[in-house]
């Protein structure tokens, strides 16, 4: 899973830089002493504390938690790799029902280069009735683009990285466009002549009046650069707009928060209103940038946006370098990464939906023995809802 790194962009697009100055600085965790698993759990425990920008929604009583864990961890010896493994499995225990979506614990110490990252979002993802696994991305590259689009358009494939993206005409009149990844401005900046070639073909085909409508295909988008919101989002409007807001940590307080700040999507120069149908396909695994787009989209001022699919993965809250913020990722003597949200968004109808994953607006749950004979009912439902 991609998640989402954004850094100044960011700043350029939640436009929160100013309200930030004059912030306190903080004791980070990893900067704590660490000679016991004692003293590793105050560390982690009081980066939570401090770090963590969803405390006024999690259910997790971070309290009690302390109170349970803190005389677990003083019997454990930090120089022995079964009690390190243990407190590994305290760690999953503790951090199980956090709702933050990005959560993930990345193990540094020797002795868990075997264990995975600990995600809650995965365990809660395989909880969900519908779960079912993720599409190929080169599905997409080998199925779509000679089937769905008659080899019509443009695609390229990273075979090392994996990533994927296409863009064509479906029945020379509904644009298309699949990428694996939240990266496009730096590739069409600094990427691949093939890369630029099919993002220019995109760019390009919006400006066709004979359209009927666009399909943004975000089904296993990992996420990426928060730049992209107004590359992407930025050439279907000619004034920019609100589509929810955001806040971070102001101070050390479990619930010391900034102000609510608005979240737009600003136009690209020289882009025009897009009142045709936009239409982005969601799955499970859409996470991040991939949920936030679908937000911008659904929240187009023309009303003209949709979301078909399923519910998205539920990492909603930006990334940005902990240099900026109060909160956020961190690090320990057991944990490379403690990777976590900077600031917690909510959609412009007021609800925050980190942890449960941004819903459809016309929902078409994966149909897989179709899918596995050849037929994309999820695909179809968003060209169905375009035509409509």
């Amino acid at each position: 899973m991609k998640l989402i790194y954004s850094l100044i962009a960011a700043l350029l697009v939640m436009g929160v830089v100013s309200c930030q100055k004059e912030l306190p600085d903080l004791e980070q965790p990893e900067q704590y002493v660490v000679g016991s698993f004692s003293e590793e759990f105050e560390a982690f425990w009081n980066g939570m504390n401090s770090n963590y920008v969803f405390w006024d929604i999690d259910p997790t009583d971070w309290d009690a938690i302390y109170r349970k864990y803190k005389p677990l961890f003083a019997q454990l010896n930090i120089n022995k790799d079964t009690d390190i493994r243990k407190a590994y499995t305290y760690y999953r225990e503790m951090t199980a029902n956090l709702v933050d979506s990005h959560y993930a614990l990345v193990p540094s110490n020797n002795a868990l280069l075997d264990s995975a990252t600990i995600s809650p979002a995965y365990k809660r993802i395989q909880k969900r009735p519908d779960f079912h696994p993720g599409i190929s991305e080169r599905y997409y590259y080998n199925y779509v683009y000679p089937y769905y689009l008659g080899s019509n358009g443009l695609r390229t494939i990273d075979s090392t990285a994996g990533t994927v993206m296409v863009s064509g005409k479906i029945s020379n009149s509904i644009l298309y466009f699949h990428f694996s990844e939240f990266n496009l401005k730096d590739r069409f900046e600094n990427g691949k002549l093939a890369e630029r070639q099919v993002l220019q073909y995109f760019f390009n085909a919006l400006n066709d009046n004979s359209l009927t409508g666009v399909i943004l295909d975000l089904r296993g988008n990992g996420g990426g650069n928060l730049s992209d919101l107004n590359f992407l989002m930025g050439a279907f409007t000619d004034k920019a707009y609100t589509f929810g807001a955001t806040r971070s940590k102001g101070g050390p307080g479990r619930l010391d928060y900034t102000p609510w700040i608005d979240a737009k999507v600003t136009p690209k120069t020289g882009a025009k209103l897009f009142t045709k149908p936009v239409v982005v396909i969601t799955d499970q695994y859409s996470v991040s940038m991939a949920e936030i787009t679908a937000m911008a989209v659904k929240a187009l001022p023309n009303g003209n946006g949709r979301v078909v699919g399923e519910r998205t993965w539920g990492a909603n809250g930006p990334l940005t370098s902990k240099v900026f913020y109060n909160g956020g990722q961190f690090s320990t003597a057991l944990f490379d990464l403690v990777y976590t949200s900077s600031q917690m968004l909510r959609y412009k109808d007021g609800v925050i939906y980190e942890g449960v994953g941004f819903p459809p607006d016309i929902t078409a749950t994966l149909n897989v023995p179709s899918f596995q004979s050849g037929r994309d009912n999820q695909l179809e439902r968003a060209i169905s809802a375009v035509m409509q």
